[in-house]
């Protein structure tokens, strides 16, 4: 199973009336044939599964996509777990171009995300 590269951008939200380019999130995940997450493939390939979080006026931050139970979320090495950006119902998803997810910031804040891009990992 080929490993995926997505990338999310911030959706249209309260705070983000035209969403934003410039806040999001790209990781790295195997994706099955109707894209939802493999929690069976990541396993094998956990150390593969990197995240890379950029936003506008904040450094950048870099970590992994762990699973935990039913949920994933990204955890950040500088960070405490208890600090890790759940993915809402990740388990539940499909992961596609065009498709909406919601992740809980670090500051408990919900924001929703568009996938804009989910291509091959070379």
């Amino acid at each position: 199973m080929p490993m995926k590269k997505i990338r999310l951008e911030l959706a249209r939200c309260p705070a983000y009336p035209e969403g934003s380019r410039k806040c999001g999130y790209e990781f790295v995940a195997p994706l099955t044939e109707d894209g939802r997450l493999d929690p069976e493939e990541w396993r094998d390939h956990r150390k593969s599964c990197t995240v890379w979080r950029f936003w506008e006026g904040e450094d950048d931050e870099h970590g992994r996509l762990v699973h935990v139970g039913q949920s994933w979320r990204f955890h950040y090495e500088a960070h405490d777990p208890d600090e890790d950006e759940p993915l809402f119902k990740l388990d539940r998803h499909t992961v596609r171009t065009a498709e909406y997810l919601s992740i809980t910031e670090q500051d408990g804040t919900l924001y929703p995300f568009k996938v804009v891009r989910v291509t091959d990992l070379k």
